[in-house]
């Protein structure tokens, strides 16, 4: 769920003309974000570490 401060704040820095595609990307973005924040929070998340060793083969 986007949160109204979150929406705001990230839309204050858009350029004063935007498309309304570039609207709806940003808001996903924010979404997505939320959600990883919240999955973080949960417990749900990787370290570092972890990471870098799932992506290892991309990173290389």
């Amino acid at each position: 769920m986007l949160t109204k401060q979150a929406v705001l704040k990230s839309f204050k820095e858009m350029p004063d003309e935007f498309s309304i595609d570039e609207a709806v990307d940003k808001l996903i973005v924010i979404n997505k974000i939320q959600k990883a924040e919240l999955e973080i929070k949960a417990g749900k998340g990787l370290t570092t570490n972890q990471a870098m060793k799932k992506l290892k083969k991309w990173l290389n």
